[in-house]
């Protein structure tokens, strides 16, 4: 039989298995019969961000949902369902949103550079960067703008989530559960906390008001 361009793909996951098996012979069985995950991550589809590696979690500890540019809206019945499940069922304790520096969704969005369908989607971050263009114009250097909007993002889709009725109807009944706002640099591996942690909507937009206003 011939080989095929993704043979290797099976080969890598044999070896991973055999390596995970090898290191802790219960690894698979735990796995098969608990996820109880204390964190929810709502990260960018970029495949140089993988959630449970930057933060050192092994799997069954993070539940991940990621799209285009890290965006939560009220009509993505994906997201909402992903938040759902991780908040009524799984239990979280942490929602972790997480922009990361030189988004490429971010920088098409911030220079309206034409996608196809997908200009749809970026223009929720158009919203974000024409909100906060007072914010934006002073920057001078491009690299840096699209950083400062990366950060906005993130922070705003954190408003966004602690608006969901999901989080708001938890929050009513007790239930522990905080939303972050983080952003992850490619270029050093770490994560900056946005200082918009919080367990309520009105806590939330003070918060993101209070950022804003403490960014230069």
């Amino acid at each position: 039989m011939n080989n095929t361009p993704i043979d290797h793909l099976f080969a890598n996951n044999k070896a991973w298995a055999e390596r995970m098996h090898a290191e802790d012979p219960d690894f698979f069985s735990r796995l098969v019969n608990q996820q109880s995950p204390e964190y929810l991550w709502i990260g960018c589809s970029d495949s140089r961000v993988p959630a449970n590696q930057i933060i050192g979690l092994a799997p069954g500890e993070v539940f991940v949902h990621r799209n285009i540019a890290n965006v939560v809206v009220h009509s993505d019945l994906n997201a909402l369902s992903v938040i759902h499940y991780a908040v009524e069922f799984l239990r979280v304790k942490h929602i972790l949103v997480v922009g990361h520096y030189g988004c490429g969704g971010v920088k098409a969005a911030l220079h309206d550079n034409r996608t196809g369908l997908t200009d749809n989607w970026l223009r929720h971050i158009q919203d974000v960067r024409d909100r906060q263009e007072a914010k934006l114009a002073h920057i001078e250097d491009t690299g840096a703008r699209v950083n400062r909007l990366c950060e906005l993002n993130a922070m705003q889709q954190v408003v966004n989530v602690c608006q969901t009725s999901i989080l708001r109807e938890a929050w009513a009944r007790g239930q522990n559960v905080t939303v972050h706002g983080w952003c992850y640099s490619l270029e050093n591996g770490l994560v900056t906390d946005l200082q918009v942690s919080s367990t309520s909507r009105e806590e939330a937009m003070d918060r993101f008001r209070d950022a804003v206003e403490r960014l230069v």
